[in-house]
């Protein structure tokens, strides 16, 4: 198992309209963000758009400011989940989440009560960490279908970067540390970095010693330039780690990611919509930060529901219970959280609604039923017969016709 992130995250400029009521295309980023350069809402398509979430910010520039719209609807990343399943048997209660990121606000109104920090990370000028943490865990608000993961954990908020988004493998490999010592039961990284192989290798390991599990970003949420791209990130690539990659809506891999291969779980990537710092607003995302944050909070309805897994046990689950594609599998919360290991003997949870993937089932029943409507359509051809053989019969004195 694997997991990376890489160092260096170049700031994500997303000018896009993103559509909430189907698919929409993965976004453009470039080196440098611009959230005031969103599409004017209410064009009268049926779309909204929202301003970009930036990666990092500039010495000179100020905190992301508060977006005043709202997405009403859930997004296909949400859709392509099928949460309400897996909210049947699990919303992530009693555990903790530790998003290793930029901080995360303490005034987001959907993670309201839920967020603790370790030092002043609960303030969040650039709002990156914020978004994840939503994704992770924020609950509905009114006027607003868009809701994270699992809604019944609670967030640990840690920096991984400094007041200005940017990552290092010392800010990574303390935040991984930090969160096991506060009580993390799993930790979200955003960051993908491309040097630190030994220093969050032994934070991941530390992690896993004390039954935490990393979810970390396989890959930066901006495309390399020319010659900067790698074959590893970390500590996406640290043994223990589960590595988390980012999709599109129809299922192909981010820019971002292009040429990565052995990624443990494919998850929405772009673009995404989530909750700021600021505001009771929505911002647009996308990279495979966004797709490790969706991990992070199907992990968190694992352990909720099955308290007795290890962190090596959940990522498993979580992997054996994905659906195959052409590359990493796609994660699926309902069935990580439903799915029996074969030879256990426990029978699955049912949900009052039919599940998202169905075992495989005798056909003896089936061959039954088909035997015994056989059987009675010939007693019903034989009756027929009777009722017009017999008459003629009796009217010629049972003599052969002439």
């Amino acid at each position: 198992m694997h997991f990376r992130l890489s160092a260096g995250l170049g700031a994500l400029a997303v000018t896009a309209v993103c559509a909430l009521y189907a698919p929409a295309p993965a976004m453009a980023a470039s080196p440098s963000p611009a959230p005031s350069s969103a599409a004017s809402a209410g064009d009268g398509t049926g779309r909204t758009s929202l301003p970009p979430v930036p990666l990092t910010l500039g010495d000179d520039d100020p905190c992301t400011a508060a977006s005043n719209r709202t997405a009403q609807a859930a997004t296909w990343a949400q859709r392509s989940l099928s949460l309400p399943h897996a909210w049947q048997l699990s919303r992530g209660a009693g555990i903790t989440v530790a998003v290793v990121d930029t901080g995360v606000s303490g005034k987001a109104a959907a993670l309201s009560g839920r967020v603790t920090a370790v030092g002043d990370a609960t303030d969040d000028c650039v709002g990156h960490g914020t978004l994840i943490a939503g994704l992770v865990a924020a609950a509905q608000t009114d006027g607003t279908d868009v809701h994270g993961v699992a809604p019944g954990a609670r967030i640990l908020a840690v920096r991984g970067t400094d007041e200005r988004g940017n990552a290092s493998a010392e800010r990574v490999a303390d935040g991984i540390r930090a969160s096991v010592d506060n009580g993390a039961q799993v930790v979200s990284v955003s960051a993908a970095l491309t040097t630190g192989e030994a220093e969050l290798t032994a934070a991941v390991r530390y992690a896993t010693d004390h039954q935490v599990l990393v979810v970390a970003a396989a890959a930066p949420d901006i495309e390399p330039r020319d010659g900067e791209g790698a074959a590893r990130y970390w500590p996406a690539s640290a043994p223990g780690a589960l590595s988390v990659v980012g999709v599109t809506a129809d299922g192909a891999m981010l820019d971002s990611a292009a040429g990565l291969a052995g990624a443990d779980l494919a998850a929405p990537g772009g673009p995404v919509v989530g909750i700021g710092p600021r505001g009771s607003g929505h911002y647009i995302a996308a990279g495979s930060s966004a797709a490790a944050a969706f991990a992070a909070g199907a992990a968190a309805l694992v352990r909720a529901y099955h308290p007795d897994l290890t962190a090596a046990e959940t990522a498993e689950r979580l992997t054996a219970s994905a659906t195959p594609t052409g590359g990493a599998p796609r994660l699926d919360p309902y069935a990580a959280v439903s799915m029996v290991p074969p030879g256990s003997g426990t029978p699955a949870a049912a949900p009052s609604t039919a599940p998202l993937h169905l075992p495989a089932v005798s056909t003896a029943p089936r061959d039954r039923a088909l035997l015994s409507a056989g059987v009675m359509a010939a007693l019903v051809l034989l009756v027929a017969a009777a009722a017009t053989v017999i008459p003629r019969g009796q009217s010629r004195g049972w003599r052969p016709p002439s």
